[in-house]
């Protein structure tokens, strides 16, 4: 029987990226706000005071590894688990054994993979295992657990935010995969530094995607019997890429979604659909192009044409279920639609006057009329008295106050006249016009007769 590693595949044979897996938690890259000296989850691996928890964070960052760290750390059992391939038959086995292990004081740490592809049955599995104590459950996922994982398990579960690796990150993991026996260490390598870095740009914080990229360079690169020399041609053909220029600092990547938004908002959908493909065929993540997008359906349209959040939203739902390539055309509707469509920026406006005035008088009570009181205290305290709700009226209007005194004449959202707006203008001078016309009157003031 051929032999295997801790981490589950013969060395010599194995892709680069599991030859260099980290076993201790030193040769990780990355996550430090979790790892550095002192981190609360260093301090759990190390003192092997592990508790179930949940590894949330992109592809490639290190979700699998850290569990994989753990199993080399820890002294419970540990079971490797795949959602991918395993039902609820093999969960029940699985739990069988661990109960077991826990009749002769031995912990259990079950180690869920892409925890996110059980459905609701599959996870209620673990529960009660996880309540008794009889298993420590780890699970790793893409996904918002928020919305993938039950809440009950969830709530008993620890969980831990990774992020995507960084291009000085990704650098230093080539760097090792270049020189370190496991790697290529055995193996005189020539790559210039300038090409590692278009491969760490390339894989856009995915440790994965880096290292495969530089193992299909190498295996790719000129060989005169001694050494391989990776050339710029073959790291392009690798990254499918014509051009190699990155901006190390970063500058590059703020420029083009500046050129996009700029030119939305000067209604150029040809130059928006340009930086749109520069930014996409230069390997960045849709869902970053999306949220972007998303952000200016409000901030530069808004009211002028509610309908750009909508189709905004549904482009941002489209990345997220298909991905590249396919989404490309998702977002190149939002961008044409966005450029199209009438711009206002009053509903930005409008929060930023709101925010200025919201920092600077933090202790403006609110009114007692718009106060709920569900208490008798708060009823005796006269929290609610007065109130009008406005769906028993004909006009659905009321003359109530709702803003704290110091603050009664604010306007803080100002339509313009832009598209659909000024429907929302029209509607809302009317509201403003009844409202002074039915304002309280104080009794000491003489009447207006306008006013009858």
């Amino acid at each position: 029987m051929e032999q295997q590693t801790l981490f589950g595949a013969r060395e010599d044979t194995a892709p680069l990226a599991a030859r260099l897996r980290p076993r201790t938690l030193d040769e990780i890259v990355g996550q430090q706000h979790l790892l550095g000296p002192g981190k609360i989850l260093r301090r759990l691996i190390e003192s092997d005071r592990i508790s179930s928890m949940i590894f949330w964070g992109p592809p490639g960052v290190g979700k699998t590894t850290l569990a994989r760290v753990i199993a080399h750390h820890t002294r419970a059992s540990f079971i490797d688990f795949s959602a991918v391939t395993s039902g609820i038959k093999e969960i029940r086995t699985v739990m069988q054994q661990a109960e077991e292990n826990a009749r002769f004081g031995e912990r259990t740490i079950v180690f869920v993979d892409e925890i996110h592809r059980f459905n609701k049955a599959q996870q209620d599995a673990f529960l009660p295992f996880v309540e008794k104590g009889s298993i420590i459950l780890i699970g790793a996922t893409t996904e918002n657990p928020s919305f993938e994982v039950n809440g009950a398990l969830l709530s008993r579960c620890k969980v831990f935010v990774l992020q995507s690796l960084t291009e000085e990150d990704l650098l230093a993991l080539l760097r090792r995969a270049v020189t370190d026996p496991r790697g290529f260490g055995s193996t005189e390598v020539s790559i210039a530094d300038d090409l590692l870095e278009a491969i760490a740009a390339f894989a856009n914080g995915d440790a994965r995607t880096a290292l495969s990229t530089l193992e299909m360079a190498v295996l790719n690169g000129e060989s005169d019997g001694q050494r391989v020399t990776v050339t710029r041609e073959t790291v392009e053909q690798c990254t499918s890429r014509r051009s190699l220029l990155y901006d190390k600092a970063g500058e590059e990547h703020y420029n083009l979604i500046s050129a996009l938004h700029k030119s939305m908002r000067n209604s150029d959908p040809d130059a928006a659909v340009y930086w749109l493909a520069r930014m996409l065929e230069s390997g960045e993540d849709p869902l970053y192009i999306a949220r972007r997008v998303t952000r200016f359906a409000s901030e530069d349209v808004g009211l002028a044409d509610p309908r750009a959040l909508e189709l905004a939203v549904a482009a941002f739902q489209a990345c997220h279920l298909i991905g590249m390539p396919e989404c490309s055309v998702h977002l190149t509707q939002a961008v044409v639609y966005l450029s199209l469509a009438p711009k206002s920026n009053a509903l930005y406006l409008a929060y930023e006057r709101a925010k200025k005035d919201a920092l600077t008088q933090l202790a403006e009570p609110v009114p007692l009329v718009i106060r709920n009181a569900p208490t008798r205290l708060m009823q005796e305290l006269d929290y609610g008295k007065g109130y009008q709700y406005a769906h028993d009226t004909a006009e659905k209007l009321t003359n109530m106050q709702c803003l704290p005194d110091s603050l009664l004449d604010r306007e803080y959202y100002r339509p313009t006249d832009q598209g659909v707006e000024g429907r929302f203008k029209t509607r809302l001078g009317q509201i403003k016009a009844w409202k002074a016309a039915h304002a309280p009157r104080d009794p000491e003031e003489p009447e207006d007769p306008s006013r009858r």
